[in-house]
């Protein structure tokens, strides 16, 4: 007796292999086949301007990288005011690149070995505020370079605090806050100095900064017994 064998044709339908939702969809282009017209064009003109931006920006770092190398040569050559000139450049004409806000650390350097420490002070305080995280710090930390230089202790020592809060190193942060009890201790501010100090002795004693600190704190206190701080 022979035997049949059923094949996947032959086999009945239990059920459509479409989901609900995707069968939704398909009844609602369906019926609605302008406005579906109208979605897909603006996704479509969405995906190409998305593109446009990403190769936009590709092109425009790289241009800003190379401009900036150029400033970088006249740097090494000690010609600081054609240095000044092409970072400026680089800042203004590239914004919002990683270049420009390298060129923007780069400038302010270069005013102070010009000993022009208020023209750093003018360009930090208004690039390093909108920087990336991994160059906030540094941007802080010359911008209370420059108020030190500038005479102003207080404000190189406010500097150096927002640059050991954005620092995401701990040898970084305590460099920092040892600068910023520095800066306060020139500005008569004990009480701030030695809070930045004992922040060093307490959450960064294993950094170089804290074998310093304990230094600084004991000057302050007159060899008083030092509290760290919570």
């Amino acid at each position: 007796m022979a035997t049949s064998v059923k094949t996947a044709r032959d086999a009945p339908v239990t059920g459509s292999r479409e989901s609900p939702a995707f069968a939704s969809l398909l009844r609602w282009v369906k019926g609605h086949k302008q406005a579906a017209a109208s979605i897909g064009v603006a996704l479509a003109l969405g995906v190409i301007l998305l593109v446009w931006n990403l190769l936009s920006s590709r092109t425009a770092e790289r241009n800003a990288s190379a401009r900036l190398e150029q400033a970088r040569l006249a740097v090494d050559s000690k010609n600081y005011p054609l240095a000044a000139s092409e970072l400026s450049q680089v800042i203004e004409n590239y914004a919002g690149t990683r270049a420009a806000q390298q060129g923007a650390l780069e400038l302010a350097h270069v005013r102070l070995l010009q000993g022009q420490s208020q023209q750093a002070i003018e360009v930090l305080k208004k690039l390093a505020p909108g920087m990336d995280l991994a160059y906030r710090a540094q941007a802080l930390g010359l911008l209370g370079a420059a108020y030190e230089n500038a005479a102003q202790p207080k404000e190189a020592a406010e500097a150096y605090q927002r640059a050991a809060d954005a620092a995401e190193f701990p040898f970084l942060r305590a460099q920092l806050l040892s600068d910023a009890g520095r800066a306060w201790a020139a500005s008569g501010d004990t009480t701030r100095a030695l809070q930045a100090y004992r922040t060093i002795t307490a959450k960064l004693d294993s950094t170089t900064a804290a074998t310093e600190a304990e230094v600084r704190i004991g000057e302050l206190t007159r060899g008083a017994p030092a509290k760290a701080s919570k």
